[in-house]
């Protein structure tokens, strides 16, 4: 903890410096994603906390960090009281922590890492409280950061047809329509899924997330400015991407947008940078603020895509049996591996399979305690060791060049307590009746969440995080608009959607449950949607108190679990195959 403290020293020096008596720091980069590569990990670099999803404001002599409920735990473990105040972001939000601990004074912002949203939100708090938020010209941590690492530069892949379904200057002249659509000549585009779904390119500068970092603009023709490293972009791009794409180095940003002056300008406030917004109104453009134009297309999976993710999903699923086969026999012989080593043991096996990239997120290998923990990560501390009655969650996935996988199994280890057995199968539970929905257009995943989440608050239990999240084909993990959580109703669920069906259940300091498979929308014949299925590897039968499942819900299961064998026993050797047949069998009710 003596770095951040002389972190912490060295930021508020330069702070007194430029005059400002508060700075925002937030997990987030100059692109906004979830994931963020090492050279921009700036609210580590200063607190320590390494989870996904955080912010940290720094005073003159007190400091806060606010995280989500995902977080609780791990921000207390790695984040020092000494130096920081924990706060619970539905129990106190960043703007009303600083209005109460600071009365007069300039408020720093690097408008590059926050939604201009946010921007315009903060800015017009700290106006009516008598502060003055200022966009500072260099970031205090960037100026102090020694040993920064370096950027990557790794040449794109560039995805073809075969994968993709579609040419990139058909998507550019589709979007092109949309924007015109929305009263714009121009839009700016800033997610890096998007970009990247635009060109059909994946990259390597974030570890997990299949993007190049850049930054680009749409006209209403198709014609696309790709603002990005040029020596990352191979010599057949051209070709590949079709006429009217232009590159041009990240910094001619600025004098890009300064000619905008006359221009319609289409621009998402939520997922676009401020510095973005606030260049284009320097130069006097019309902002027209609506959301990404890609996001919604690109969610909707073409036939191409979704036959992609269906295919990868069956080879994910035998890298995930054989690993569930190799931890039984393991486990049965005596040996309790920790979690880096199983999480190293699942990597070997999806590493074997055709077309596999890299992970999807880094993997949750949680055991005991360290279930309980949503998104722990066993690289931030000394890796658990498995013990016998004890619970052991594996969160993973891969990247594939037809698509992304996300799967949770939760798995006892030796003989699982009662209370284990009722908590795993209320969760099951909810996890059956999301799967089974049958809904009516225009519904969205706020109205089917309670469908996960009845059992549980039955017995008044519940679950911190949402119970779906959109994927992406061989992009984000974590993909909008598209999503299964309590709250205000927002994007309906389409044809071609890809989802997560994850509810769960965590005792702190216990045991944590999750099981999650992804799942398709897809159009009945009636017009109604539904969910297809479309991971396929076996939940743990020692975890279900059969007696407290209906007749209905152990027929999806044996039935869930017939599909596994036909899917995946082609994909095993005779053990893994053995331990399939045994891991599969039908259960009866007990009623």
């Amino acid at each position: 903890m003596h770095n951040i403290e002389e972190r912490l020293i060295l930021v508020r020096q330069q702070m007194a410096d430029s005059g400002i008596q508060a700075i925002f720091v937030p997990t987030t980069d100059e692109y906004l994603g979830e994931y963020v590569p090492e050279q921009n990990q700036r609210l580590r670099w200063i607190s320590g906390f390494s989870g996904s999803a955080g912010l940290v404001i720094i005073l003159k002599k007190k400091a806060a960090l606010f995280v989500d409920g995902r977080y609780t735990i791990q921000a207390k473990q790695q984040t020092s009281c000494d130096f920081y105040e924990h706060c619970h972001l539905s129990e106190k939000l960043p703007i009303d922590w600083l209005l109460e601990n600071l009365q007069e004074g300039s408020v720093g912002v690097d408008s590059r890492l926050h939604s201009f949203n946010w921007y315009r939100t903060i800015s017009n708090r700290c106006e009516a409280a008598g502060l003055s938020l200022i966009e500072i010209p260099s970031n205090p941590i960037d100026k102090n950061w020694t040993n920064r690492p370096t950027t990557k530069k790794a040449i794109i892949t560039l995805l073809s047809e075969q994968y993709t379904g579609v040419h990139s200057q058909k998507k550019r002249e589709l979007i092109g329509k949309e924007i015109s659509k929305k009263g714009a000549e121009v839009a700016l585009i800033t997610q890096l899924d998007s970009i990247a779904w635009l060109l059909n390119i994946r990259g390597k500068d974030i570890p997990r997330l299949p993007v190049l970092l850049s930054t680009a603009t749409l006209t209403t023709d198709g014609k696309m400015i790709l603002f990005t490293d040029p020596s990352k972009i191979p010599d057949n791009f051209f070709e590949h991407v079709g006429t009217n794409v232009t590159i041009k180095k990240e910094d001619q940003i600025e004098a890009t947008l300064s000619s905008f002056s006359k221009l319609k300008v289409l621009g998402d406030p939520g997922n676009t940078n401020a510095f973005t917004f606030l260049r284009c109104m320097e130069a006097s453009a019309t902002i027209i603020e609506d959301e990404d134009p890609v996001a919604l297309t690109k969610a909707q999976k073409n036939p191409i895509e979704l036959q992609g993710m269906r295919n990868c999903h069956v080879r994910d699923g035998s890298a995930v049996i054989r690993f569930l086969a190799w931890l039984e026999r393991e486990v049965a012989e005596g040996k309790l591996h920790d979690e880096g080593i199983l999480a190293e043991k699942l990597f070997s096996f999806r590493n074997d399979l055709d077309h596999f990239h890299d992970l999807s997120f880094d993997t949750i290998s949680a055991a005991g305690p360290n279930s309980a923990i949503c998104h722990y990560n066993h690289l931030n501390g000394t890796p658990a060791e498995l013990s016998l009655g004890s619970l052991y969650l594996v969160d993973s996935g891969g990247q594939f060049s037809d698509g992304t996988t996300d799967i949770t199994r939760t798995v006892a280890i030796g003989e699982p307590s009662n209370e284990q057995k009722r908590m795993f199968t209320l969760v099951l539970k909810g996890h059956i009746a999301l799967s089974q929905a049958i809904f009516p257009k225009g519904t969205c995943g706020a109205q089917l969440d309670v469908l996960a989440r009845q059992f549980l608050w039955q017995v008044g239990a519940d679950y911190d995080h949402g119970t779906g999240h959109g994927v992406g084909c061989f992009l984000s993990v974590h993909e909008g608009p598209q999503r299964i959580s309590k709250g205000i109703p927002s994007q309906a669920l389409l044809p071609g959607m890809v989802l997560s069906n994850e509810p769960g259940f965590y005792q702190e300091d216990d045991f944590g449950i999750r099981c999650e498979n992804l799942m398709a929308v897809c159009e009945l014949e009636n017009g109604m949607l539904a969910f297809e299925t479309i991971t396929f590897a076996p939940f743990d039968l020692s975890l279900i108190e059969i007696g407290l499942m209906t007749e209905t819900e152990i027929a999806w299961l044996n039935q869930y679990h017939e599909k596994v064998q036909y899917k995946l026993s082609s994909c095993l050797n005779t053990e893994d195959n053995n331990w399939l047949m045994e891991a599969t069998q039908r259960i009866k009710s007990k009623r």
